[in-house]
């Protein structure tokens, strides 16, 4: 096997938790470095690694192939353009970029100089995501009329991060929690018609919006997607309405929490939720109903980098595109305007 020496541009929270694990376990990658600001923590914790002082630096580092953009939002369009002029392959975080005109301009970048470009959706990839999938692609719910998807938390207080208050493009609740649910959403049922948003701020003393609820409208379908701040007692994370009856799931993946506890991948049972956790499918067919419920799939935030190692070494296609993620910022960027304008506006 061939690894793919990959870079990180940083090494909080995302590059600690949900890249660093995987591109070190995995056979097809080599972590080989990490551009490290001030303190070396991320060589402190595999010394094998080069840490690296600058972004030039590490862009000029010809073995390196493979760079994840997972620095803050506003960094996420001058990074990406930096290391496809350097000649890498990309996986950007989400959310992809601020703005359509951006993501545009980094998809052709990336077509002129013949790379890869992927954006970070590890959520298709848990095991609540997965479950409702299995359920959709079963078709015993007959037509899906209505679907409702949540990301919510109970966090009243601002964050201490100053660019995650900051009010600037690609900031807020909708482009956070929310480009997790509408990714959900579109690669479900596609690109909706238009879009209807309600946008608020109503932490005290905030300047950003963090309470979000959007209506994508497909012919035939309403999907629902809704992200806040101030939900303790969550709805069930997923709900899909049917003419043949209803699924309702609750996130539970426990990966992002084992991640978190510095949990090995190797460890038995990684990916799988706790009992109680299971779907409840309610089916009604000629006169009859069945109420029961659903084992959930396993979460296997692994794939995703196998899929990379497909692409960039056997020409598979990336598991989410570049076009996918910019698919959710022109959702975002119509939730925006609908907010503005208190009307539905067209995708």
């Amino acid at each position: 096997m061939n690894p793919i020496r990959t870079a990180l541009l940083s090494f909080g929270l995302s590059g600690k938790a949900f890249h660093a694990p995987f591109l070190d376990a995995l056979p097809g990658f080599e972590l080989a470095g990490v551009w490290e600001r001030s303190s070396k923590k991320a060589a402190q914790l595999y010394p094998q690694i080069q840490s690296y002082d600058s972004l030039e630096s590490l862009l000029s580092d010809r073995s390196i192939e493979l760079v994840v953009v997972n620095t803050p939002n506003s960094t996420h369009y001058a990074y990406t353009t930096a290391a496809l002029l350097a000649g890498k392959h990309v996986i950007v975080e989400k959310p992809f970029v601020p703005t359509v005109a951006e993501g545009e301009e980094l998809l052709a970048l990336a077509a002129e100089k013949g790379l890869q470009l992927s954006v970070y959706q590890n959520r298709r990839w848990d095991s609540d995501f997965l479950t409702v999938k299995r359920v959709l692609q079963q078709a015993s719910l007959g037509t899906i009329v209505e679907a409702a998807f949540h990301f919510d938390r109970y966090n009243p207080a601002l964050s201490s991060k100053e660019h995650k208050e900051t009010a600037a493009p690609g900031v807020g609740i909708h482009y956070d929690l929310g480009s997790h649910i509408i990714d959900s959403a579109l690669y479900l049922f596609g690109m909706p018609q238009s879009v209807f948003a309600d946008l608020r701020k109503l932490r005290a003393g905030t300047a950003i919006y963090d309470d979000m609820e959007l209506l994508l409208f497909y012919a035939g379908l309403r999907v629902r997607v809704h992200s806040s701040y101030f939900v303790r007692e969550p709805l069930p994370a997923f709900q899909l309405y049917g003419t043949n009856g209803s699924f309702a799931k609750a996130r539970a993946d426990v990966q992002e929490g084992d991640l978190l506890q510095g949990r090995s991948l190797a460890d038995a049972g990684w990916g799988t939720e706790p009992a109680g956790a299971e779907g409840l499918l309610h089916i009604s067919e000629q006169g009859s109903s069945d109420r029961s419920l659903v084992p959930s799939e396993r979460g296997n935030y692994a794939a995703y980098f196998e899929g990379v190692y497909q692409a960039l070494r056997y020409g598979a296609p990336m598991p989410v595109t570049g076009e996918e993620g910019l698919n959710v910022i022109r959702v975002l960027e119509a939730a925006e305007r609908s907010a503005a304008s208190g009307m539905r506006e067209p995708v």
